[in-house]
């Protein structure tokens, strides 16, 4: 009779049992060192173009023992000129040197001194810079990590 008591309680135990459900197994690193690298190379090419454009003109005269003829001092500003660079087109107006005054000797054989001289508007430097750049950078990380 204990024998059929013993496995009668052993059969309703396992009948009342709950079946096992698998866990996933995730691994527990106590302790380690992650080490990465990275390395970049750009190169930058770039053209730097600069012009420097007078708007307006300079006429200048000077002088001793000179005498202007005519009633004007100053051509006439109205010789239109054009210019096109790399697609750009710029138009302005200076003096017209064929209608300048003349200018004589007041005393003949006495000293004298004369300056003439015409800045006119336009393009006045240009200037080209050509360059190439080239940027490299390392990077090294590590990572340490531990329970």
């Amino acid at each position: 009779m204990k024998k059929i008591f013993v496995l009668t309680v052993v059969a309703s135990v396992l009948a009342s049992a709950r079946t096992a459900i698998a866990v996933p197994v995730v691994p527990n690193f106590t302790q380690g060192a992650m080490t990465s690298t990275t390395e970049t190379t750009s190169t930058v090419t770039e053209t730097v173009n600069s012009m420097n454009y007078d708007t307006g003109y300079q006429y200048v005269i000077t002088g001793t023992n000179i005498e202007m003829g005519g009633t004007s001092i100053s051509p006439t500003s109205n010789l239109t000129t054009e210019n096109t660079i790399e697609g750009v087109t710029s138009t302005w107006t200076g003096l017209d040197l064929s209608s300048k005054p003349t200018f004589t000797l007041k005393t003949p054989g006495a000293a004298f001194q004369f300056t003439e001289s015409y800045s006119g508007p336009g393009l006045k430097t240009q200037t080209i810079i050509q360059r190439t750049t080239t940027i490299q950078s390392v990077t090294n990380t590590t990572s340490t990590f531990s329970n």
